[in-house]
């Protein structure tokens, strides 16, 4: 994985609750919608999600039942970068 995508990885698994983590997480979902791994839905709902810093993309995607493909990815990363 190079910098720049572990980077994006990074911030689009800020935890909610911190401040400006809804934009962190968007701006990361921006860079891998561009990069064609994630969905105009799943975008939408980082958007949504956005200026919600207590909200975290991840549970109202499966709230709404959609994304399950990224959500699967987001969960490999989090054990991934949590190794190392």
């Amino acid at each position: 994985m190079d910098t720049e995508a572990r980077e994006n990885w990074r911030l689009i698994l800020t935890p909610a609750g911190e401040e400006w983590s809804g934009r962190a997480r968007y701006a990361a979902a921006m860079h891998f919608y561009k990069a064609g791994e994630m969905s105009a839905e799943v975008l939408e709902i980082y958007r949504i999600c956005s200026r919600l810093d207590n909200e975290d993309a991840i549970d109202a995607l499966k709230a709404y039942r959609m994304g399950g493909e990224w959500i699967e990815k987001v969960e490999r990363a989090r054990v991934t970068l949590d190794d190392g």
